[in-house]
């Protein structure tokens, strides 16, 4: 079990205290502190069920939360149990070397002087959230209202810098596209489908979680401490930002991939017109030599001794009429 918690502690008026190892001894101690400025803080990575237990125990988490935090795969939401709030949230990490997006999960639960916080995957970045609060006490005074918004204002914020990394990329793309001698268009038309589906990706994360936000922003939801209406409103506005960002990006990808299609098709059509016209050329002497092969006794010109040498001349002199009139209409 002591592998699975990341981290314990009690805190009081916004300060870490330790606190007994016993969870239960900890949450009784945390919920008899005068005037209720103290709770627990525990935060889990990728728990079992077996393990998960007694915590879903200690804390009268509710069966269908728990179920949701061990099986991970969730969809951002914020549900309202009898004992508790449950928010799920996504986090998304942006990798430069591959150029691609990847999500994780971070489930909270925030209950009567608890907050319980279940990691999976490697973008959670409670770690930081968790220093950052205890270099404040006077937010963290606010109890576990301050760790929920907390953790939702450093998700949402990851949130604008991944749209930033994924903009200068599609930047970049964007000029490949429209460059006078780009690359494969096989490997350009991969890269944009690629691209969709990392921002597709994004979208997943950011979209769901925008009702949350703004149930969290509206008054009289347990669990939540009416100040913070604010603070969430504020994460509500930076998560619309992000929803634009991701949106901005899925409708320039349609239209990159729209000129690059269209421009597939100007060069095929460049392409056929340019084998057309070789065509063309071709056929004429083709035309002039076999009417000159057919073996008939009677043939004007037969007998003429310039007639070999005139054939030729006029053979090369319909390449050169052919060859100017294509290119003057830009065939060639």
């Amino acid at each position: 079990m002591r592998a699975v918690i990341v981290d314990c502690a009690i805190y009081r008026e916004g300060r870490r205290t330790e606190g007994p190892s016993d969870l239960s001894d900890a949450l009784a101690e945390a919920r008899a502190a005068s005037a209720g400025d103290a709770f627990l803080w525990i935060g889990l990575h990728e728990p079992t069920e077996k393990e998960f237990d007694l915590v879903s125990s200690e804390f009268g988490l509710h069966p269908l939360a728990v179920e949701d935090a061990l099986s991970a795969h969730q969809r951002p939401k914020l549900e309202v149990y009898d004992d508790s709030l449950f928010a799920v949230l996504k986090p998304v990490i942006y990798e430069p070397e591959t150029d691609t997006v990847t999500t994780g999960e971070l489930m909270v639960f925030v209950g009567d002087s608890f907050v319980v916080t279940v990691r999976h995957g490697e973008g959670a970045p409670l770690a930081a959230v968790r220093h950052r609060l205890e270099a404040e006490p006077e937010v963290l005074r606010h109890g576990p209202t301050a760790v929920l918004y907390a953790v939702s204002d450093a998700v949402v914020d990851h949130y604008i810098e991944v749209g930033a990394e994924l903009q200068t990329d599609l930047e970049e793309l964007e000029a490949e596209v429209f460059a006078p001698f780009s690359r494969d268009s096989k490997n350009t038309a991969a890269r944009i489908y690629t691209f969709k589906r990392q921002v597709l990706e994004f979208r997943r994360a950011t979209g769901p979680l925008a009702q949350p936000m703004l149930r969290l922003s509206n008054p009289g939801l347990p669990f939540v401490d009416d100040h913070a209406q604010p603070f969430f409103r504020d994460v509500s506005d930076h998560l619309t930002r992000a929803n634009e960002q991701v949106e901005g990006l899925d409708r320039l990808l349609s239209d990159i991939l729209s000129a690059h299609l269209a421009q597939m098709s100007v060069r095929q059509n460049d392409d056929m017109r340019k084998i057309s016209a070789w065509a063309a050329m071709a056929a004429v002497p083709t035309m002039v030599a076999g009417i000159y092969g057919m073996n008939f006794k009677h043939m004007p010109e037969l007998g003429w001794v310039w007639a070999y040498p005139a054939v030729i001349l006029l053979m090369v002199m319909s390449e050169i009429g052919l060859f100017r009139l294509f290119k003057r209409r830009g065939w060639l």
